[in-house]
């Protein structure tokens, strides 16, 4: 969550898939996160998922500096 409620980790580990490409291959990938993988439990001890903007990103570990990025938003129910 860009702007939580709580203070986040600046980076969270939502899933994982290795995939080796060829020099100069390209390839198109898909993720799936599951709203339980953006949430977290609150001072009452309840887990929440709350609405605003999440940025995903993709490389070739944490540190990449040619890491992709995108941002999507949660509305509330």
């Amino acid at each position: 969550d860009v702007a939580a409620s709580r203070v986040r980790p600046v980076k969270e580990l939502k899933g994982f898939e290795r995939v080796t490409l060829q020099p100069g291959e390209r390839r198109t990938l898909q993720f799936t996160l599951a709203p339980e993988q953006l949430g977290f439990y609150n001072q009452e001890m309840r887990f929440v998922v709350e609405p605003g903007a999440f940025k995903v990103m993709a490389g070739t570990s944490s540190e990449d500096p040619q890491m992709l990025e995108a941002t999507f938003e949660v509305t509330a129910k």
